[in-house]
């Protein structure tokens, strides 16, 4: 049984429709890549998936259970842990203070995370909106894991970050993949990285699924059509 499951999902703002027929599916332990150009639908389909934005149509699952009536932090219990565009720190509160701010028990803790991002021991003690970008970005992705999801979804992790920084979040996500057996939802406009973790992919077009296949079968010609400028 696959852990996420959208079947032609609907959803709209007030009056205006932004997804249309949005399909796909996600096993443990999978990480799936989310393409497509901006404006789209990828993030919106992320509020849907977290319970921020109601759906009308199609049908939404969380490992087999169905997500219709599930307010986001009941969602958000039962296992989906978000890293959301722009990062959105808990700027006021110290490093420590926004990695406990949602902490549940598990594998992932102060040490494990900070394991990951040596760096956030570092400043500890700093507040948050002192960080640098790419700091910040280790800090919204250490708070999602504190929560210690089954699903872990990141919406743009890298965007507008230095090279370095964006390889070394990279670098954290090829970890998850390879020790933490987390599934992984991931937005990012950069398919050489996605190639290299990602086990397969869906491109949204206009609201609606258009391409959903293992990565190996992104051919040129798909990737021109539906992801070039």
């Amino acid at each position: 049984m696959s852990l996420l499951e959208l079947d032609h999902v609907a959803a709209s703002y007030g009056p205006s429709q932004a997804l249309f027929d949005i399909s796909l599916a996600l096993d443990p332990g999978e990480v799936l890549a989310l393409m497509g150009r901006n404006g789209m639908g990828k993030s919106t389909t992320i509020k849907v998936i977290c319970r921020l934005l109601p759906y009308h149509g199609g049908r939404l699952r969380l490992d087999g259970r169905d997500m219709a009536n599930v307010p986001s932090y009941r969602a958000a219990r039962m296992g989906l842990g978000l890293v959301p565009e722009g990062r959105r720190c808990f700027g006021p509160l110290t490093v420590r203070e926004n990695l406990i701010a949602a902490a549940r028990p598990g594998t992932w803790d102060f040490a494990t995370v900070t394991a990951l991002f040596p760096r956030l021991a570092e400043r500890e003690g700093q507040i948050a909106a002192s960080l640098s970008g790419g700091e910040q970005q280790m800090l919204a992705i250490g708070r999602a894991l504190m929560t210690n999801p089954r699903l872990l979804i990141l919406d743009e992790a890298t965007e507008g970050l230095a090279p370095l920084v964006r390889q070394e979040i990279w670098e954290a996500i090829a970890r998850l993949k390879r020790d933490s057996g987390l599934a992984i939802l991931v937005v990012d406009k950069s398919l050489a990285e996605l190639a290299r973790i990602a086990d397969r992919g869906v491109i949204i077009e206009k609201g609606a699924t258009v391409w959903s296949d293992g990565f190996t079968a992104l051919t040129p010609e798909i990737t021109d059509r539906y992801l070039g400028v």
